[in-house]
């Protein structure tokens, strides 16, 4: 206590200086309606600038909030995306559609290896299955292959054992696309015949021959062309729409109809 005893009388003067100041500034401004007027609108626009600060700062802490809406949003129209008109009318009926769709969150991410997966955060008890398609909001990311209660691993496009069904969009140009391990935002559409025309900035997208992925989803742009050894077909390098180095959101792609079309197919082969 003779501390703070001891401080004010110390610097009383300075004290009193300021004391005298804040009555002289009220007088100024209760008798002059300029200075009024600019105190009043100087505090306006402090007040402004303090709610506004307070509503950024609100604003930013619910961005997670939003986004998750906005990715079940994503969910619920690539689901209609993916199916038939006439499944669409029948969305209240989800036995109906082909396509299911379920959203997932990138928690672990490998892209600078030959062989790169990625890990998500739901598995089994979501109803992910191992060969389910994954895309993000941009294109295709990769292929489920192996699952646990609540996570599951993903066969990420840049593995050189992934070999997805691709097309050159509005054609039926079909062939496969692999990655050669060597740019992280590259790979390869291969097998398809030296008679098709290409131009560089073409549109890849999936085919119709895959089972796992609906047709026509994105996947990149040909970066450059040319023919293989055999002069046959061509080597395409596609540029992916897909930033493989910075994924978060994600959307796992069932066709319901994969099971039976699989065992139909091995029916078929081993006759």
């Amino acid at each position: 206590m003779q501390r703070i005893i001891n401080f004010i009388l110390n610097y009383r003067n300075s004290f009193l200086y300021g004391f005298l100041a804040l009555i002289a500034l009220i007088l100024t401004i209760r008798s002059h309606s300029y200075h009024q007027s600019r105190f009043f609108n100087s505090s306006k626009w402090i007040t402004g600038k303090v709610y506004g600060s307070a509503e950024s700062v609100s604003g930013y802490f619910s961005l997670r909030e939003e986004n998750s809406k906005l990715v079940q949003e994503n969910e619920r129209l690539r689901r209609l995306l993916f199916n038939s008109p006439d499944e669409i009318q029948q969305t209240l009926d989800t036995t109906q559609l082909e396509y299911t769709v379920t959203n997932a969150k990138v928690i672990k991410n490998s892209f600078s290896s030959p062989r790169n997966y990625l890990t998500i955060s739901k598995g089994r008890n979501s109803g992910i299955e191992q060969d389910m398609g994954v895309i993000t909001t941009r294109g295709i990311l990769g292929i489920v292959e192996n699952i646990s209660s609540n996570f599951s691993t993903v066969q990420s496009v840049l593995n050189t054992k992934s070999n997805i069904n691709a097309k050159i969009k509005n054609t039926d140009y079909f062939g496969s696309l692999v990655w050669d391990a060597r740019d992280y935002d590259v790979v390869q559409l291969v097998d398809i015949p030296r008679l098709v025309p290409l131009v560089v900035g073409d549109t890849i997208v999936t085919g119709a021959m895959s089972s796992i992925f609906p047709e026509n989803i994105p996947i990149g742009v040909i970066k450059k062309y040319d023919l293989n050894a055999s002069k046959s077909f061509y080597n395409i390098d596609v540029e992916l729409f897909n930033d493989m180095a910075n994924v978060k959101n994600v959307y796992l792609i069932k066709n319901k109809n994969r099971r039976e079309i699989k065992e139909l197919e091995q029916l078929t082969t081993d006759e």
